[in-house]
């Protein structure tokens, strides 16, 4: 695919961020859109924000969790870049209106401390790399129309980031049993889903060190002070004006947010 082309799906993509009116799938118009053009246009789309004055704070990692996978059909990791414009705090309200069609995923935050450059990164290394932990909710949101994704629709759509939160707890990780750490996802005080560490590719340290590989083979390092969203450990819900969720998860703490 031409550069001329990479620009302009970055472009639409952006388009429907600012105008919060989603796009058909762009595997429906490309269907031999391949995964690697699709991160082409990915880095457009993020280049779009930069320019606009955002700055890169960080990674996610994205499908890594068996019901996320079946929920969207897409059987494979991937990444996206989390950007300044994306930041919640403890309790914060998000305004749906600043969203297209978002839904809660309630995962691990890593803090880094040093920098991690893959290829060759264990679990070892992100572990020595990393300041804390920290509950976070991610709200995923798709420019893609009724989140009818593909592998590359989500890749080029910055991996369907929308924004996050991060409690009010940071915990190093060395105190705790990450692969094991258990997970309760609350929506309006009645609880929907449980999860645990493992459901993160088997631990969020494997998806941590998955991304740093990665993103080294592509010439990008993950970089100290940037957060690292480590991935959903149970199925996401979708979001409704009025909605509250709070997250628990063992040995780390709490993160809530609010939807008006």
């Amino acid at each position: 695919m031409d550069s001329t082309l990479i620009h302009a799906l970055g472009d639409r993509l952006h388009g429907a961020m600012i105008s919060r009116d989603p796009i058909a799938p762009l595997t429906s118009q490309f269907e031999d859109l391949s995964v690697e053009d699709a991160y082409r246009i990915q880095q457009r789309f993020v280049q779009r924000r930069v320019d606009a004055g955002e700055t890169v704070i960080g990674k996610k990692i994205g499908v890594t969790s068996k019901p996320v996978m079946d929920m969207l059909g897409v059987y494979q990791p991937d990444f996206g870049h989390l950007l300044s414009g994306m930041v919640y705090g403890q309790g914060d309200v998000i305004a749906l209106e600043t969203l297209i069609q978002p839904k809660a995923e309630g995962e691990i935050a890593f803090v880094l401390k040093r920098d991690l450059i893959g290829p060759g990164v264990t679990n070892a290394m992100v572990l020595a790399a990393t300041e804390c932990v920290m509950p976070c909710f991610e709200i995923v949101d798709s420019r893609i129309r009724d989140w009818k994704i593909k592998i590359a629709d989500t890749v080029a759509d910055n991996a369907s980031c929308g924004v996050f939160a991060l409690g009010d707890k940071a915990v190093s990780a060395s105190d705790l049993d990450l692969f094991a750490c258990g997970m309760v996802f609350e929506k309006n005080g009645e609880v929907i889903g449980t999860g645990a560490g493992a459901a993160a590719l088997g631990s969020p340290v494997n998806a941590v060190a998955w991304l740093a590989n990665t993103l080294g083979r592509l010439g990008i390092p993950l970089k100290a002070g940037e957060v690292i969203l480590s991935g959903a450990l149970a199925a996401m819900a979708p979001v409704s004006p009025g909605d509250n969720f709070r997250v628990t998860i063992g040995g780390i703490g709490t993160c809530s947010v609010r939807f008006g």
